[in-house]
């Protein structure tokens, strides 16, 4: 695209950095030249002329920001833990432009007039974009369902039963039913809890060390079989933290009969920790579904490598000190990410050689985005700048003191990674750059 030799008020030019768009496979050392929230080129490095300010990103990946489609922001009822403005700045110092928020609030967000009401916190307070995902249920009460339709006008960009899961089979159907007729994708959250009931974490080894009751891994992989029987319903079926190999096993059979309607999340602790890490941790490695065996953690890998699990997820659930402190058997389950997915993604999958840096990116950006109808995810002329500029090489030993939330329920406390973001842009703008938060 021509472009005047005068720089426009607002114009910014990142030089050098090796740019990689993994939605149109554009793979190269370029410059990114952005004005007015858009980006307008990019051209092989030093074809054009800087234009407003100059950036020098050179030893940097520049990619699509990215897009986070699982969190809990905890706002409203429970901001001890988290606010919109604590967690959307933890989420652009960890290189998200994007997240999505889940409704296990207090109260739920499972009223259009709440979905409204949190749209204004998110326009007074967010450092990125906040985009809703609704209750299916209304008050959390499996036998009563929220209005799909609405709660799609009202902003709800997807519909789940996380933390509540529906318990027969003719409240999954449901779901599903009114998810298609109100064009959302449905996120299930996969947990019999006649199951898992009492269940502090996997049943096995650990487990029987630690002398705590184990959850067992039937607990989700026999309701991800159920909601797998769905497929004839016309809704998109989407299994949120897959963490069982049994699970894997029982989407990748379930693929082909759904057409493309079907996908599947994991989280960075799933695919790098083990049940082993509360030994360590203790509370701080307790999450809902457990941290499982080895043989788990190498089929979410395997499953991320083949693309049958298409989407890299936080599940960032934080809870104050004092929630954690409470000891094993008490202590609530969830662990915080946004400021620890992209370095665990890059040192376990990129590093290791398991996955290429598109690749990467795309389960972390681009797939989400796509699957949600979102903004980003890519990098064409003309779409919305919204940025990641990555350091794969930094090495940084994490100091959950340091974080940006609220919270500091981390499994990875201590440990040293590979690769961090350096900035991220929303709109074109700035809001993390080496280091220094600008939101």
């Amino acid at each position: 695209m021509p472009m005047d030799q005068t720089a426009p008020s607002g114009a910014l030019t990142l030089c050098g950095g090796h740019v990689i768009d993994p939605a149109s496979g554009f793979s190269a050392h370029a410059d990114v030249f952005v004005y007015d929230g858009h980006i307008v080129s990019i051209l092989p490095a030093g074809e054009q002329p800087a234009m407003g300010e100059r950036v020098d990103v050179a030893g940097l990946l520049v990619c699509p920001g990215l897009v986070d489609m699982h969190v809990h922001l905890r706002e409203p009822g429970q901001t001890h833990k988290e606010t919109i403005a604590t967690g959307t700045r933890a989420a652009v110092a960890g290189g998200f432009t994007t997240v999505c928020c889940m409704p296990n609030t207090t109260p739920a967000l499972d009223r259009p007039e709440r979905i409204r009401e949190l749209r204004q916190i998110v326009g007074r307070d967010a450092a990125c974009r906040v985009e809703v995902i609704g209750s299916i249920s209304l008050d959390n009460d499996p036998e009563r369902f929220s209005e799909a339709v609405a709660l799609r006008a009202a902003g709800c960009v997807a519909l789940t039963d996380d933390a509540f899961p529906l318990v027969t089979q003719e409240q999954r159907a449901e779901a599903l039913r009114l998810c298609a007729i109100a064009g959302l994708p449905f996120i299930a959250h996969c947990e019999d809890k006649t199951l898992s009931a009492g269940g502090v974490m996997n049943e096995g080894q650990s487990s029987r060390e630690l002398g705590v009751p184990g959850q067992s891994v039937e607990a989700e992989t026999a309701n991800a079989r159920e909601w797998l029987k769905l497929f004839a319903l016309g809704a998109h079926l989407h299994l949120a933290h897959v963490s069982a190999a049994g699970t894997v096993e029982a989407l990748r059979a379930a693929l082909p009969h759904w057409h493309g309607c079907l996908s599947a999340e994991t989280a960075p602790h799933y695919f790098s920790l083990t049940d082993e890490a509360v030994l360590r941790a203790g509370p701080n490695a307790k999450m809902n579904p457990p941290l499982r065996a080895q043989l788990d953690r190498l089929a979410v890998r395997e499953a991320l490598v083949s693309g049958d699990l298409a989407v890299i997820a936080t599940d960032h659930a934080p809870h104050s000190d004092g929630e954690k402190s409470t000891g094993l058997l008490q202590a609530p389950f969830g662990v915080i990410g946004l400021e620890t997915a992209l370095a665990v993604s890059l040192t376990e999958l990129y590093h290791s050689g398991l996955l290429g840096f598109p690749e990467l990116i795309a389960r972390l950006s681009t797939n989400p985005a796509q699957l949600l109808g979102l903004p980003g995810g890519g990098l064409t002329p003309g779409a919305v700048a919204d940025l990641a500029i990555i350091d794969p090489d930094a090495h940084w030993q994490v100091a959950s003191g340091a974080f940006h939330s609220l919270s500091r329920n981390t499994p990875f406390a201590g440990m040293t990674l590979r690769g961090r973001a350096w900035g991220t842009l929303v709109e074109g703008r700035f809001v993390y750059r080496d280091g220094e938060l600008l939101a």
